[in-house]
């Protein structure tokens, strides 16, 4: 029987997911892929271990070029085993995952279907200044790079089931972004699913509660996922677009 997909990635500069060392989220990973899913992590353009040039390719747009790399990662591995069902493909992840999670259901709903959000950035001008203005430079000589950024803007183009999950006790991450996407997504009649964690900060697996976040993500995903997903009705983003 065909399998759902799950892509669990990282997608941002400072982490390798796809290493020889076991942490704990290959951990996350493994438990997911005895859930029922083919979960797949790939690296792509950002994240460190292939020199210079792969990891400035995002600068100035943080999103397009991870998030391309994650559907042709999608779509070689498919090719390789034509056992996965492409039909019904999910994204988690969390901080920079979690935002390009987040965007690929935003930006792509051709190719995901529906996706976990945690702890994601959603408002650039929100985030630690020192970080982002290293890839997109200062907010008033380059506002454009900020907008395109935005998963807040962004909003209005969801039409694939998103689960945003934050921490109320992150101090990497305000939870001010969840609110605000939530927010734009309320007024542009798009619906969704917030869980909001008392007590947890930036890192929400890890804590007392793992093991039920991590069932609550998996029951979310197979409940939109076991079933073949219709096609986005009025899909707003073409394949491709940026």
């Amino acid at each position: 029987m065909p399998l759902p997909v799950l892509a669990d990635p990282y997608g941002g500069a400072g982490s390798q997911r796809v290493t020889a060392e076991l942490d704990w989220r290959c951990l996350v990973s493994q438990w997911f892929a005895e859930q029922g899913f083919a979960v797949l992590v790939a690296d792509g353009r950002g994240t460190p271990g292939r020199g210079p040039e792969w990891e400035r390719a995002v600068h100035g747009d943080l999103y397009t070029p991870a998030l391309d790399d994650q559907v042709s990662a999608l779509h070689e591995t498919a090719r390789r085993h034509p056992e996965l069902d492409l039909g019904r493909v999910g994204i988690r992840g969390s901080s920079f995952g979690g935002s390009l999670a987040a965007l690929a259901v935003l930006r792509r709903p051709d190719v995901f279907h529906a996706a976990v959000a945690s702890a994601p950035v959603t408002d650039q001008r929100l985030y630690h200044a020192h970080w982002r203005e290293r890839f997109l430079g200062h907010p008033d000589e380059f506002p454009e790079r900020y907008d395109a950024a935005s998963l807040v803007a962004a909003a209005p183009r969801l039409t694939r089931p998103l689960l945003l999950v934050h921490g109320l006790a992150d101090r990497k991450v305000h939870p001010a972004h969840t609110a605000r996407l939530s927010g734009a997504l309320l007024a542009a009649g798009r619906p969704h699913e917030v869980l909001f964690l008392p007590g947890v900060g930036h890192r929400t697996v890890g804590g007392p509660v793992t093991e039920q976040l991590l069932h609550h993500q998996a029951r979310f995903l197979h409940r939109h996922l076991d079933e073949r997903p219709a096609a986005p009705a009025g899909d707003p983003s073409p394949a491709g677009d940026s």
